[in-house]
């Protein structure tokens, strides 16, 4: 077939009709169809020609033109030419520079027809993914309709316009069915570029999934005057969300309602019968805590900010209400509030101080040899452990009732004494598991601390230089896609991560195993490279005498790699 034969405006008609059908740009088809012709004309040529094909855009001329480039030394003859031989054609011709020749109108065979064909089919595929790549990646957070078209082993296939979308088995609402032309709602959780074209994922189950119906329900939430603080779900259970009213005449939680329960309605009827709990925000987390449990009542709210938990006291007979079905009221509003819950009954609460508060007590009786009424004293004012009665202000102590500045002096001595002692019994103990004078000097290790790297067979400055920040504090790490809890050495120490760090680090560099001006350098230019980067790229500085950017460290140096 030759090309001349042809209507020229025709290559021109078939671009624009293929570009309205897939509704891509005509120039992308037209680049196509050059990129076909030429790929026929070197079929016809030679591959060893660099042939380029040229559609003219207002007349549907087409042109062929082989290009040859002027190179120094030329490998391939058939495309490239000396500088000698350019000038001989054009005297002012330089390295670089193309020269190029038209070629008399190609006679396609059926062979090359259809390798055009297939060109311009791929083209055509590559520029409508990239269509719809650019149409939805930006609307990832948002609610889109379409129809069901099939399932795939348990994945939802839904027709969403202008392409198909995919809602994963661990994103359908449970127990929910959908059929084959199926009208659904659902959120567009992400779009990611594939080799195969862009792959859309919906999701029903995704907590923002039910912040978006809110928000297209309540006129409130959309203009702003009431902000949704937190969602938690049981995807085709039960949900709980916490909202807030920036306007103090206006109820969050009746707005969210609707008359006569219209607005939640709707939502609870779009996610398949999900019981929905409005609860209202509150800036302090107790209060909050205490709305998130609703409809349990709760008596005491206890934060042990040291451990990162919770305790929730409640009447015996609410127990069963505050924790749910399997657990379900407790684990919403965990996971509404971030925080850690343990849920205790009055009798348990009492029970467990109970015995708490004796523990303490015959701890001070045998430690600080003193009557039981001096000891419950000290456990009724709130001293937990030895060190607290020994290192405290002194008038913390003369403060309870009973004590004076001799009797308050007398414990204080006690308890430093036994502190001494059970700190010389624990560096015998810990010389007695070989660990050396280098490492019992060594500062920032407590006598107990050393009894347990003897325990672990850490018994020089030199092997606890070698251990790694995560060894000694624990941490997390993944194995096969689950996070797996690495118990430290020293974790019943409380010693934090960035605190072993520094341990690790000062260890180093009193062995000579690395030198202060390395580090200050080299964090001198790690601080230079985060000067560029958002905040939360930044590396917080370590406490302590050297830079946290000197102290991430996952292995240790030997001094023979030093």
């Amino acid at each position: 077939m030759s090309i001349t034969s042809a209507n020229r405006l025709e290559l021109l008609q078939i671009a624009e009709a293929v570009a309205r059908e897939k509704m891509i740009d005509p120039e992308h088809v037209i680049q196509a169809m050059e990129e076909s012709l030429a790929r026929a004309a070197k079929s016809r040529y030679g591959s060893e020609f660099d042939i380029r094909a040229h559609i003219d855009r207002k007349t549907g001329k087409l042109t062929l033109t082989r290009v040859r480039t002027v190179v120094e030394e030329v490998e391939n003859p058939a495309a490239e030419l000396t500088l000698e031989e350019a000038r001989a054609i054009r005297p002012d011709a330089e390295i670089g520079d193309e020269f190029t020749e038209e070629l008399p109108p190609l006679e396609m065979g059926r062979i090359a027809a259809q390798s055009a064909k297939q060109v311009i089919h791929q083209r055509v595929r590559e520029a409508e993914r990239e269509r719809q790549y650019e149409e939805f990646k930006d609307r990832v957070g948002t609610i889109i309709n379409g129809t069901v078209k099939r399932e795939e082993y348990g994945n939802v296939i839904v027709d969403v316009g202008r392409g198909e979308a995919v809602m994963r088995r661990g994103d359908k609402i449970p127990r929910e069915t959908l059929r084959q032309g199926d009208r659904i709602r659902a959120l567009i959780k992400d779009v990611r570029r594939e080799q195969r074209g862009p792959q859309i994922f919906l999701s029903r189950t995704a907590p923002e999934f039910m912040a978006k119906l809110f928000e297209m329900e309540v006129p409130e939430i959309y203009d702003g005057i009431i902000e949704i603080k937190a969602v938690a779900r049981d995807p085709g259970s039960r949900a709980k969300i916490a909202v807030h009213s920036n306007d103090p005449t206006i109820d969050p939680v009746g707005a969210c309602v609707g008359m006569r329960g219209s607005r939640v309605q709707a939502v609870v009827s779009e996610l398949a019968g999900e019981k929905i709990d409005i609860i209202p925000w509150s800036e302090d987390l107790a209060t909050f805590l205490v709305n998130a449990l609703q409809p349990a009542e709760v008596t005491k709210v206890v934060f042990d900010e040291e451990a990162g938990k919770v305790e929730v006291v409640v009447p015996d007979e609410q127990l069963s209400l505050a924790i749910g079905r399997r657990g379900q009221n407790v684990r919403l509003a965990s996971q509404l509030t971030g925080l850690d819950i343990d849920i205790l009954t009055e009798e348990e609460e009492s029970e467990r101080r109970q015995k708490e508060f004796a523990e303490r007590t015959g701890l001070f009786m045998q430690a600080l040899d003193v009557d039981e009424l001096v000891a419950q004293l000290l456990a009724a004012e709130g001293f937990a452990s030895i060190e607290e009665v020994a290192y405290v202000d002194l008038d913390e102590l003369t403060a309870i009732e009973g004590f004076d500045e001799e009797t308050a002096q007398e414990l204080q001595t006690r308890a430093r004494e036994h502190l001494e002692a059970e700190a010389a019994r624990a560096i015998e103990k810990a010389r007695e598991l070989g660990v050396e004078d280098s490492l019992i000097a060594f500062e920032g290790l407590t006598p107990q601390m050393l009894v347990k790297l003897g325990e672990e067979g850490i018994r020089t400055l030199e092997d606890f230089a070698t251990l790694a920040d995560w060894e000694i504090a624990g941490g997390w790490t993944v194995q096969d896609g689950e996070r797996v809890k690495d118990d430290g050495i020293l974790e019943e120490f409380d010693v934090s991560l960035e605190e072993a760090q520094n341990l690790v680090m000062n260890a180093r560099l009193q062995l000579g195993w690395v030198d202060i001006s390395d580090l200050e350098k080299a964090a001198g230019e790690e601080g230079d490279e985060e000067d560029g980067e958002t905040a939360a790229d930044e590396t917080e500085g370590a406490e302590g005498p050297l830079p946290a950017a000197t102290l991430n460290t996952a292995e240790a140096k030997t001094p023979e790699a030093h």
